[in-house]
This record gives C-alpha cells, structure tokens and sequence, in this order.
C-alpha cells in the first residue's frame, strides 16, 4: 500500500486521500469521447490499481455516458465497496429514455429521482459524497439542497456538496445544511476561483474544493504540441484555451513550465499536481491508463520548497488569462 497522504475535505468528517481519481474519460459523453477513446477493461483495471496505491476516492457523475460511467466504476468496486469513497453528481437532466435533456434541473423531486437512480447504476446503498453538478437557474438553491439534506437524515448520502458556484451560492446553501467540498476547474491555467474570492469563501465556512482538471486538460501534461494532436471528436478542439493564437501562448507559457520541472527531475504533470497539493487542496485528475495513474500519485510525495512556487508562479501569474475553459455556452452555466 501507498502511504499517500490523506486529508479532511470540509470539516464534517469526510477524510479523502489529496488525490483522488477522476473517473469521467473511462466513458464517453453523449457519444463524444471527451479525452480520447477509451477501454472498459484498462480502467476498471486502472480503478484497481489506485486502491492498491492508496488513492480510494473515485469521482463520477450521471452525466458521463449518460450513465454508463457510474456502471463501469460499479463493476470496478463490486465486493469492495466499503474500501471506496465514491463521489457522483446530478443535475444535467436525464430522461427515461437515459438520454440527456441538455437542461439542468435541481428541483427536489429531481433529486430524489436522480439519487436513485445513482445508486442502482452504482450498485450500491448510499453514495459518500453527493454533488450537485451546475446551478438550476430556476430552482432557488435552498431548495435543491433541502432535499439533498434530505438524502443525509435518510442515510442514502453521507456529504453533500456543490460544483461551479459562487460565494453567494455557497453561503446559501452552507446555511441550510453543511456543505463538505466543492468541486471546481482549479489548476495553474485556471485560477478563477482564487480571483473571484470563493477560495476565501471556502476556507472561511470550513468547505473543502476538489479541484478537477488540475492538468488544465491535459496541456500541463506537455504532450499537446500542435492542435492537430486531438481525435477528431475531442471536445477540447471547441475550448478558447485550445484555439489560436491562445493555443501557442498557452504552448509557450508549458515550455517554460516543463524547463522547470526537468530540473527537479519530475515531469510537468507531476509538477502540475504537487503545486495544488502544495496548497493542501484535494486534486482528481482524470485518467483511464494505470501508467499515468502512477505518474500522478507520485506527484502526491513531491514537496517544493517556496522557491519553486515562486518560480511556477511567476511563469504563470493569477492574474494571467489562459483563455476561457469552456464555449460560451459551458461558461454560462458556470455560476460566480
């Protein structure tokens, strides 16, 4: 067993490893690979191997599939749920027909249905974390969370949690009842959340942030060079960041990061990941092959000193725009 570290996310007794693994490349999205195709073998396969090394918490959504990502991490825990700390959300609304509607619902009869349906797709009898995915414009929060406090009293969820809000919402919600984590883009090309004050918010009501995409999609990696490296249905070629002039800043600004992590003997995904962990904010980066998943948690044991972080900093200062995460139409449903 790896003797990863393993801290509290939010102060209502959640402990999770400082990096989890983000489940969401395993399957596609509404028939879009989001990262590639993928191998139901290599990640149930890559889902095993993470425990072995520690890393136990597994994030999910009804959304990846639809559905058809939840079954795959079900087949991948089945007689050993109990060692797991499943993470999944709701919110892109799903029909009967388990096609998505493309509409976000947080309306509290959604929440019972969504909850589950999660739970049978997972195979399971509670959920340990259970994030709203995007706010329902038209459903106060107050109410959406009502009934995910609901899900805690009846033991079907133990935390609760938000994704892609502001401070007001967070405030809201917090109110009615205790939010453990919240789940946000949060990587050295995307430091909104740190701009707009919602970290502060966060540390101020004892919340945790997961931070996912902690790669910046895959550019952190260093093994996007040209536009041309993406599959033809990646849905990265419609992101901002990705498209341009955008592109080569973006490229430039990794030279100069990979320079940095080559002289510490690390690769700039490790290096990526260890200044997050740095900040003792829990990390998911997403992968579906054991090589890298290794790659990762390596990255967990990597301490730098502080002034490494200035340097990384300095290259890629808060203030500086990497480009938009998502389309317009992504952002708009991004609450801040």
């Amino acid at each position: 067993m790896n003797n990863i570290r393993k801290t509290k996310l939010g102060n209502q007794g959640l402990i999770v490893p400082i990096e989890g693994l983000g489940c969401m490349g395993m399957t596609q999205i509404a028939g879009a690979n989001i990262y590639g195709p993928s191998d139901e073998s290599e990640s149930i396969a890559t889902i095993h191997r993470a425990l072995e090394l520690g890393v136990n918490f597994l994030d999910t959504a009804d959304l990846y599939g639809p559905l058809k990502n939840e079954r795959l991490v079900a087949k991948a825990i089945r007689g050993n749920r109990n060692k797991y700390i499943i993470a999944t959300k709701f919110g892109f609304e799903i029909d009967d027909q388990e096609q998505l509607t493309w509409k976000i619902n947080g309306r509290p009869e959604y929440v019972r249905k969504a909850i589950e349906r999660s739970l049978k797709n997972l195979g399971t009898d509670y959920i340990d974390l259970y994030y709203l995915h995007r706010l329902d414009p038209n459903t106060p929060i107050e109410e959406t969370v009502g009934a995910m406090s609901d899900l805690v009293k009846e033991g079907k969820v133990k935390y609760i949690g938000l994704s892609e809000v502001g401070s007001e919402t967070i405030r809201k919600a917090n109110k009615i009842h205790p939010l453990s984590a919240v789940q946000s883009e949060y990587s050295l090309f995307e430091r909104d959340i740190e701009r707009l004050g919602i970290l502060n918010t966060l540390e101020e009501l004892g919340i945790g942030l997961v931070a996912y995409s902690p790669l910046g999609r895959g550019f952190l990696t260093g093994q996007i060079k040209t536009p041309e490296d993406f599959e033809e249905n990646d849905f990265r070629k419609n992101i901002p960041r990705f498209q341009g002039d955008q592109f080569y800043k973006n490229i430039e600004l990794v030279k100069e990061i990979e320079k940095l992590a080559t002289q510490k003997g690390i690769s700039s995904s490790q290096l990526a990941l260890a200044w997050v962990a740095s900040k003792n904010i829990i990390s998911i980066p997403g992968t579906k092959r054991i090589k890298y998943l290794e790659e990762n948690i390596k990255a967990a044991n990597i301490s730098l000193s502080k002034e490494e972080l200035e340097k990384l900093e300095s290259i890629v200062p808060i203030e500086l725009s990497t480009g938009n995460r998502y389309d317009d139409n992504g952002m708009s449903i991004v609450n801040q």
